[in-house]
């Protein structure tokens, strides 16, 4: 009997297997704002007031990569490279959602989904 077909089948379930999963994504917090004081306001508290947003729950929804960050390891002196990248989305709606991923292949620019259930469709 011909196992050619078997063999084949097999090979095409294996490679259909690994497309069907949609990398998870986490809701990450915007970018940390530092706004200096003037110096009357506060002569006691010299210094910078740092301001840091927290993440916020990701909608769902189409738009675009604006920028892709690459974030280091939380262990001090890792060698080993990360592959955590914190994404700037712009929505189709003009509102910015930032959240953080280990997907590959992903460019500025780049259409991209973020589906109800959290994770990401590249590309859209």
């Amino acid at each position: 009997m011909n196992r050619v077909p078997f063999i084949l089948s097999t090979i095409a379930v294996a490679v259909l297997a690994g497309c069907g999963s949609d990398p998870k994504v986490a809701p990450a917090p915007a970018p940390v704002v530092v706004v200096m004081q003037p110096p009357a306001a506060q002569p006691s508290t010299p210094g910078p007031i740092v301001v840091a947003p927290a993440a916020v729950a990701l909608r769902a929804g189409f738009g675009r990569i604006e920028s892709i960050l690459g974030i280091p390891s939380a262990a001090a002196g890792a060698t080993a490279a990360n592959s955590t990248r914190r994404i700037t989305m712009r929505m189709d709606d003009g509102s910015t959602q930032y959240f953080d991923t280990q997907a590959a292949g992903m460019a500025v620019g780049d259409r991209i989904e973020i589906t109800k259930d959290g994770t990401m469709r590249h590309p859209a």
